[in-house]
């Protein structure tokens, strides 16, 4: 199971001093946190996208491209990519630059966002969420999945005989979680795709979250991508811990009672109680999330939020040095234990290549070639004659795969 940290990068001013960052020094501190969790032993960082104060993450990919040269282990993610006012052609060509570049350490979580003024200021319009949220991931897949990609749809313009690049590293793209709150439909596109579903559950009762998965799970297997339990689920989290849980109640207290978002409304033990936020001793955050796995099954990936509501950074690395020494070890260790063989870890890089080739192997279908397939000398893309050829094939093949796998799906239905 993978555990990682994600950050939103708010600038919120500390309640106890009045001091508020600069925007250099919260993205300095991201990138001091990136870090630290790595040398903790963590799986994952991720970061989210926003585009207006009081954010300061505009653009993940710089940034999760400068933390790939200070790590060389950590997956690096996103906590939302806007996949509605980003355009999936530009989405495709970063992302896959960013995974050449951190050697596969890239996934990302797909989401609308929840700042409704970004969508005139990217020329889109907030009625059209959700269509444009099905469509462009459509056209992304395609550019990830098909060297050469003809299409039409009704928010941008058509694209004709166009390569997206660089090609995925090792022909297999970047994994992709489809995140959501409370849309059913994005649910589905996920178990549609055979992506993975993040549920970022930070402010919502675990009973709700036990719904989005529960539906995630039996679409993902009416699709034919294996049975419900082995669906590749992802939760939010968040705690504050220290030694003694009375300590760390103290301590937190001022910083819950003036966050932004949930500040001035349900105290901290009201709000604490039915959402997945734990403040106590790095043992009771053990058992709160040890919990998690009775209401949505085995899961592959939990992240925590863990440097928001202004604390200092000082604060914030301490935390990650609990959540990485003290925390993560034992939830992996026994959530680890009781997962059943058949269901998948977390997703990698080096596995899912591995799991390519394997599938490849056994269907009598050519190894992949990563050898260069373009033509060259003008600028227009296009295939060489092999490589178009060889791309047609590898195209078709999986189209056979993917109708087999939904074809035994639906015989197996019918059976019982």
């Amino acid at each position: 199971m993978q555990f990682g940290i994600f950050s939103i990068a708010d600038i919120t001013p500390d309640p106890l001093t009045g001091a508020i960052p600069s925007e250099h020094e919260r993205l300095e501190a991201m990138i001091e946190y990136a870090v630290q969790a790595e040398q903790v032993g963590l799986d994952v960082f991720a970061l989210g996208e926003h585009h207006n104060p009081p954010f300061v993450t505009s653009s993940p990919t710089t940034t999760l491209g400068y933390i790939a040269g200070r790590t060389s282990e950590i997956i690096l993610s996103t906590a939302t990519t806007l996949i509605t006012t980003n355009d999936p052609v530009k989405i495709a060509e970063d992302y896959a630059m960013l995974q050449h570049l951190a050697g596969g350490r890239v996934d990302l979580t797909m989401g609308r966002g929840n700042t409704g003024p970004v969508y005139p200021w990217f020329g889109q319009d907030i009625r059209q969420g959700l269509p444009l949220a099905i469509e462009n991931y459509e056209l992304l897949h395609r550019l990830w999945n098909e060297d050469v990609a003809d299409w039409e749809g009704k928010f941008r313009t058509p694209l004709q005989q166009f390569t997206s690049t660089p090609r995925p590293l090792d022909g297999v793209a970047p994994f992709v979680w489809h995140g959501s709150i409370r849309s059913p439909q994005i649910a589905e596109q996920a178990a549609f795709y055979g992506d993975g579903f993040f549920h970022n559950n930070i402010f919502w009762p675990i009973s709700h979250t036990k719904q989005m998965v529960e539906l995630y799970r039996r679409r993902y297997e009416h699709y034919g991508h294996g049975s419900a339990d082995q669906a590749i689920v992802g939760l939010g989290g968040q705690f504050f811990a220290r030694k003694n849980s009375q300590d760390a109640i103290d301590e937190f207290r001022p910083y819950f009672d003036n966050a932004p978002v949930y500040g001035h409304g349900p105290s901290m033990e009201d709000f604490t109680a039915p959402t997945p936020l734990t403040v106590g001793s790095p043992q009771q955050v053990i058992d709160r999330y040890m919990t998690m796995r009775e209401h949505v099954g085995d899961y592959q990936r939990q992240m925590f939020l863990v440097d928001h509501a202004g604390l200092p950074r000082k604060t914030v690395l301490e935390q990650i040095e609990i959540l990485g020494t003290e925390i993560v070890p034992v939830l992996r260790r026994e959530l680890d234990a009781l997962r059943p063989a058949h269901v998948p870890d977390g997703p990698t890089h080096a596995g899912r290549v591995a799991a390519r080739d394997a599938e490849l192997a056994a269907s009598g279908e050519p190894a992949y070639d990563d050898a260069y397939r373009f033509g060259t000398g003008d600028n227009w893309t296009g295939l060489t004659v092999e490589g178009g050829q060889r791309a047609q094939e590898q195209s078709l093949a999986r189209d056979r795969r993917n109708q087999a796998r939904l074809e035994q799906s639906q015989a197996g239905k019918e059976s019982k």
